[in-house]
């Protein structure tokens, strides 16, 4: 497949002088990156998320390499345009540099995605640095950081400044193109895009990040859940669940009654 008008970490790098915004949103899937690369999305994020939405587990943590990979194919395959950044799972990049370089260039050779996405802010800077060096762009990940959800207590927004600021500079000097912040309080999250010269991607963490990226589940209840179960940040743009629903119960009443 011809992908010469694929975009590039540094176009997005790029975005954020221009004051463009970046739109990511995750995909696992063939059908949906395709989806997602045909209607203009800037970035598709194969998120470790699918543990959660695809797998129905109820944390990220036993999300395999091999899951990521497996998925993460499929989506490069269908993308033409977007930049795709695949989540490594815990605890590749929590096992130093040398682990995260050998598990980084596998899924980049066996995807062909654009690069990673890497949890953690300063103690995680020198892994980041080495992967960079090895020629694997990496989006970094600042704030709540579901991988540390453990030893976090649980799911909160992020208050800490001097924290958030030294975790955020520390990704962007480790050479990362770009940093999401969850659950970062908005006005900090303000300041912190800012302060950076690397693109900000939000989620929970206000409208003046340099972007946005959201589950695609969450976007349209897709994993049948109650939609006021939903994370506060999502925003639900169809319920595909109450379609999909209304159509398999149309479909059993037929074969049912003899109709179809």
């Amino acid at each position: 497949m011809a992908r010469s008008n694929l975009l590039s970490t540094v176009k997005i790098f790029q975005m954020k002088a221009a004051g463009e915004k970046i739109s990511v949103a995750t995909a696992y899937d063939y059908p949906t990156a395709k989806m997602e690369d045909q209607a203009g999305m800037d970035v598709i994020l194969v998120g470790d998320s699918l543990g959660a939405v695809v797998q129905g587990k109820q944390t990220t943590l036993s999300v395999t390499l091999e899951n990521m990979i497996y998925h993460a194919e499929m989506v490069v395959r269908a993308v033409e345009r977007a930049v795709t950044i695949v989540d490594m799972p815990f605890p590749y990049c929590q096992l130093g540099p040398e682990a995260a370089v050998n598990a980084c260039a596998r899924v980049v050779k066996e995807t062909d995605a654009t690069g990673v996405k890497i949890e953690g802010g300063a103690s995680r800077a020198s892994t980041i640095r080495a992967v960079v060096d090895a020629g694997i762009p990496v989006m970094a990940h600042c704030g709540l950081v579901p991988q540390s959800v453990k030893a976090l207590g649980g799911y909160r927004m992020q208050r800490d400044w001097e924290q958030l600021l030294s975790d955020a500079l520390a990704v962007q000097e480790a050479g990362a193109f770009a940093v999401v912040l969850e659950c970062v309080q908005a006005d900090l999250a303000q300041r912190l895009t800012k302060e950076l010269r690397i693109p900000t991607i939000g989620i929970g963490s206000g409208s003046n990040c340099d972007g946005q990226v959201l589950v695609f589940h969450d976007m349209f209840n897709f994993a049948a859940q109650d939609p006021s179960q939903a994370p506060k940040h999502a925003r639900l743009y169809c319920d595909l669940h109450a379609h999909i629903d209304a159509g398999l119960r149309q479909y059993i009443k037929e074969v049912k009654e003899g109709s179809f």
